[in-house]
């Protein structure tokens, strides 16, 4: 009782601040949105029957392993969202003598909570939506909201998903509050990378390639279908991993040429905590990583229109292979929307004192905003182009140069790495509004 009343006045105190909770609501409830709507579109296609749904099915899991794993990346970054302003709580809570299970058990009631709050709203605009995805036409009709609404058990159980993905993302996160409280508390735990995490993404990719390169020996429909969502799957996920030792041994040479105030404060900011700062990028890490094959979808659409007879099931499903590569890069983009919107406000409000402090000894707010864009601008192009390369290397095996160097593939590339930039630079326009309020509001921040 003592700790869920505890837990109780956190959450009354975190209430002066709404943005610390409206932000991993909304982000949790983009993430449930997505995971419902991508898995009610899949479904659809595995209730069809016939001679090309074999295809389909196919596309539909490559599609899958592309948006359910940085979907469920993207829910563990929402899991971490201003986790500089809670771990300074329960430090403090920590010094004062709170049992470590206490700590343990606020942790998880927090993010728990916070989890299931946004889950379910994100149960409630996959309601909404499912009547407009079923318009979404295929094989010359409308899908239907039938096909695509879920069964009510596979809504619980992705609300139990997130919540369980929340909670264990916390108790990950919470080791270094219970083992070196006053460390967090004043701000000296220092992040380490190793270059384990380099080997493990490179040893995926490698082993990704030669099950590629074996695919066509591969005999069944499930073992194809099990290689393909494994081995797409699987590299994104390491993206994950080798992205912020990338970025910290980036940023650490740039911090040691910066020449420059806004050169040095960004690269500082970066080592402040890489995974942070690849929180802030994994979106169009995973967006330029997609493009690849988006691009290598639309130049074999090219292809095959060339050489192929122009009868209607051709025609057919062409339109529908355009729809679907339409589609996911659509829903790629919301991913990068939500997540840079969301990451750069929280990253704001966690260096809420850092700003202040910087504002008050007399750095102008426009150095401040100066250093946050580089900040995240300079390891973008590094993630971005780093993605791409490696979805490059994957997908080689199954289309080789033709494909990947077609003039319709490297036009999509160009464009979706163009777009998530921009969309990148306008989230952080977008809050620099946060930047003036966090400046303007002067008041202890715990």
């Amino acid at each position: 009782m003592t700790t869920l009343r505890i837990a109780w006045l956190l959450s009354r105190r975190a209430a002066a601040d709404r943005s610390t909770i409206v932000l991993p609501v909304v982000a949790f409830a983009v993430v449930t949105a997505l995971l419902l709507i991508v898995s009610g579109g899949a479904q659809a296609f595995f209730s069809w029957r016939g001679d090309t749904v074999f295809l389909y099915q196919l596309l539909a899991v490559v599609a899958l392993a592309l948006l359910v794993v940085p979907l469920v990346a993207l829910g563990g970054s929402a899991a971490r969202l201003s986790a500089r302003r809670r771990d300074d709580r329960l430090a403090s809570l920590r010094l004062l003598g709170a049992t470590p299970g206490m700590v343990g058990a606020l942790t998880v009631i927090e993010s728990t909570v916070t989890a299931v709050v946004g889950a379910l709203a994100g149960v409630v605009v996959y309601f909404a939506a499912v009547p407009l995805v079923g318009l979404i036409p295929f094989r010359g009709a409308p899908l239907g909201a039938a096909a695509v609404f879920l069964h009510p058990v596979l809504l619980v159980l992705a609300v139990l998903a997130i919540a369980g993905l929340a909670a264990v993302s916390a108790i990950v996160g919470l080791r270094s509050v219970i083992v070196t409280p006053l460390g967090v508390r004043t701000k000296q735990v220092a992040p380490r990378m190793h270059w384990v995490r380099f080997a493990i993404g490179a040893a995926v990719v490698v082993v990704t390639f030669l099950a590629m390169s074996a695919l066509s020996l591969a005999d069944g429909f499930g073992v194809i279908l099990a290689v393909l969502a494994l081995g797409f799957g699987g590299t994104v996920a390491v993206l994950n991993l080798v992205g912020p030792w990338v970025i910290r041994l980036v940023a650490s040479g740039q911090a040691k040429r910066a020449k420059t105030v806004t050169r040095l404060l960004a690269a500082r900011s970066v080592l402040e905590s890489p995974k942070a700062a690849w929180r802030q990028v994994s979106g169009v890490a995973m967006t330029s990583f997609m493009a690849v094959f988006a691009g290598v979808g639309v130049a074999l659409l090219g292809f095959a229109a060339d050489r192929a007879p122009a009868d209607q099931e051709s025609l057919q499903l062409y339109a529908d292979v355009r729809t679907g590569v339409i589609i996911t890069v659509i829903a790629s983009f919301l991913m990068v929307a939500c997540s840079v919107g969301v990451n750069q406000a929280s990253a704001v409000l966690d260096r809420r004192e850092l700003y202040v402090s910087l504002d008050r000894i007399g750095m102008p707010e426009e150095t401040m905003n100066a250093a946050r864009t580089r900040a995240i601008m300079s390891p973008l192009r590094i993630t971005a182009i780093g993605s791409a390369l490696t979805a490059a290397v994957v997908i080689f095996p199954l289309t080789g140069f033709a494909l990947l160097l077609a003039p319709a593939s490297i036009a999509m590339i160009v464009a979706c790495l163009a777009a998530g930039i921009l969309v990148v630079w306008l989230g952080l326009a977008a809050t620099r509004p946060v930047l003036s309020r966090v400046l303007a509001d002067r008041s202890p921040s715990l």
